[in-house]
């Protein structure tokens, strides 16, 4: 709301309006204009000019709007430790469902040629370290971080592996889809087996851990994913010793 286009036009007054309610945020967004005209000594006709630089019709709007500003400054939740979230996800490594999985899905990966890692963000950064580990094994890979190179070659020989915390996102649904119409098989490393990703593949890993966010962003922990990445990788190499 307070950009610095915005400030740049305040005159004497409004600029001593606007540091009056950055230090009194909290109580202004319950005065009435003549309390906040008396303790900033301005005018409530200088208050009104000073929502209408705001892009507010009145007083009462420019008081939701400060109110909407400071929740989102608010202190950011507090998040799990993640000794917690990890004992409980090798726990269920444990499992012969999981590492089965974990086996099929290193059976299938020794058979191709190829590997394409994709992801977005900080699956992104993951993808391409897991395209580093494979080939550090002995298995061709590669991770696309250009998300408009073109794709028009026959992928029958590739397996992408396609990581997503949500499964949801935008960016990597689309690629898979361009990637499995060249002939690529798709494997998916997604939080929930439900989301979208997960349900377009041909394989899916689903780690389920409890996903945690600070605003807008996911922050959901990703050593399930390093696990999962280095756990098949080690299968392939096996496979591939014999």
């Amino acid at each position: 709301m307070f950009t610095n286009e915005v400030i740049t036009t305040f005159n004497d007054l409004e600029m001593l309006l606007y540091k009056y309610i950055m230090e009194n945020r909290e109580k202004v967004v319950y005065m009435r204009i003549r309390d906040l005209a008396d303790e900033a000594h301005v005018s409530t006709s200088t208050i009104m000019r000073f929502c209408r630089k705001l892009n507010c019709e009145g007083f009462s709007e420019f008081k939701v709007k400060l109110k909407l500003l400071i929740d989102e400054k608010k202190p950011n939740p507090a998040i799990k430790s993640n000794e917690y979230i990890v004992a409980e996800f090798l726990e269920r490594t444990q499992n012969k469902k999981f590492m089965s999985k974990l086996e099929d899905a290193a059976d299938v990966i020794s058979k191709t040629e190829t590997i394409i890692f994709i992801g977005f963000g900080s699956s992104g950064t993951f993808a391409e370290y897991g395209s580093r580990y494979f080939s550090s094994v002995g298995k061709f890979s590669m991770y696309i971080k250009d998300w408009f190179v073109p794709i028009h070659t026959d992928l029958n020989s590739s397996i992408t592996i396609a990581l997503s915390v949500s499964g949801e996102s935008s960016f990597t649904l689309s690629h898979v889809q361009k990637l499995k119409e060249q002939g690529s098989k798709i494997l998916s490393i997604t939080n929930n087996e439900q989301s979208a990703i997960a349900k377009l593949s041909d394989i899916n890993i689903s780690y389920y851990v409890t996903e945690e966010w600070i605003g807008s962003m996911n922050v959901t922990t990703q050593i399930p994913v390093v696990f999962i990445l280095e756990e098949m990788a080690r299968k392939v190499y096996g496979i591939n010793r014999k």
